[in-house]
């Protein structure tokens, strides 16, 4: 499931790119490639995107899709058992993950909202990596430079801007490389967002914005932040926009495949709304019921992303009994590998707060840490004193 290479053309359909209205593998004004019940609809401008995509590859897909979920349901489960603080889940938002995420290289960087395990998962985190923020052990969940994925970001729409100074900095450096950076329907109401769009369409740098459309942002209905389509208001920036159907992983993935091409080119920027829908609530302490018709609820879930994909590989006759206990067994052990490093991680040390906090030493943040010592110090051992405190 390699990058296309530069030479491949670039698909002509974006929205307000004068491409056709409406053309085969378009439903609803969305670029679909999977029907919800398993057709795969032949679209000529993406199609040549997927030349790669073989049965193997569409049967990993499903694992990958399988298996996210699998780690949204465990660290749910986690928190409602009292071992994470929080957690934001992802349910029904796999194949805008997972398409996405699988279309980039090794070398091309991410920028995050809180949401995006699945592409976490795609870029090689370690399981309890992901967990680490939500348990309260960390301020921070990994080594950006590691995988090559900026720990997630809370601040709504903060990590757009995050992704447009580092694609400045691609762009500077000469390389074909490109910036990823994730958000949700919500985050386009931002300042921050549109601040960075304004930046990346002025400098031609080479990120990919990517919006996942769930409808909701909490309690708020996207149809109330934004009376026309996300993807349209690319366009006021002079940044080309492409809006497909998020619950189906061949139609992102060829997407993400084309705006990826167009920034490695030097095409500037690029606009994708991934059109899905939040199935679970914001975060676990939220209750959707509260704001949410059931009835949306059930429409949704006939468009559940897994689904079409299983219903594609039982037309093609590669959905085996075999291949589903490959997938069941390998979503278990990646739900007991998060759920042993959750349980079995180690509490933090009192003096750690002020680690990696700069990259550099500071004196400023050097005394801090030795007041905060001899504080400790007087209560004598340090880790009593802590657990003194939190009983007062």
């Amino acid at each position: 499931m390699g990058q296309r290479s530069a030479s491949a053309p670039i698909a002509a359909d974006f929205t307000g790119a004068g491409g056709p209205a409406e053309a085969s593998g378009r439903a609803g004004g969305l670029v679909q490639l999977i029907t919800p019940s398993g057709e795969r609809v032949s679209h000529p401008e993406f199609d040549p995107w997927l030349q790669d995509i073989t049965d193997d590859h569409l049967c990993s897909l499903f694992e990958d899709m399988s298996v996210i979920r699998r780690i949204d349901v465990e660290a749910t489960a986690l928190q409602r058992q009292g071992e994470l603080a929080l957690w934001p889940p992802l349910l029904g938002q796999e194949a805008a993950q997972i398409g996405s995420g699988r279309a980039l290289r090794e070398d091309d960087f991410v920028f995050s909202s809180y949401r995006e395990n699945g592409v976490a998962y795609c870029r090689g985190v370690d399981l309890t990596d992901i967990v680490r923020v939500w348990r309260g052990n960390a301020s921070s969940g990994w080594d950006p430079y590691s995988i090559n994925m900026a720990t997630p970001q809370i601040i709504i729409g903060a990590q757009t801007l995050h992704a447009t100074g580092y694609a400045m900095g691609i762009q500077n450096d000469g390389a074909d490389s490109a910036a990823v950076t994730y958000f949700g329907d919500g985050a386009t109401s931002e300042g921050d967002v549109n601040e960075a769009m304004v930046f990346a369409a002025s400098f031609q740098v080479p990120v990919v914005f990517f919006c996942t459309n769930n409808h909701w942002a909490i309690s708020e209905p996207v149809r109330l932040q934004s009376h026309i389509q996300l993807a349209d208001r690319a366009a006021g920036f002079g940044i080309p926009s492409l809006r497909v159907d998020g619950n189906d992983v061949l139609a992102v993935m060829a997407a993400t495949r084309v705006a990826l091409d167009r920034a490695r080119r030097g095409g500037g920027p690029t606009f994708i709304e991934a059109v899905s829908y939040r199935m679970g609530p914001h975060t676990t302490a939220d209750d959707p019921t509260r704001y949410r018709d059931a009835n949306e609820l059930e429409d949704w879930a006939a468009k559940d992303p897994i689904s079409r994909v299983a219903a594609l590989l039982d037309r093609k006759g590669l959905l085996t009994a075999e291949l589903q206990q490959q997938v069941r067994d390998k979503a278990d052990a990646v739900a007991r590998e998060m759920r042993t490093g959750c349980t079995t991680m180690p509490d933090p040390q009192p003096l750690d707060v002020f680690k990696h906090v700069y990259s550099t030493p500071n004196s400023w943040l050097d005394r801090q840490q030795d007041h905060y010592a001899r504080y400790l110090a007087s209560f004598g051992d340090p880790a009593e004193a802590v657990s003194e405190e939190g009983a007062r």
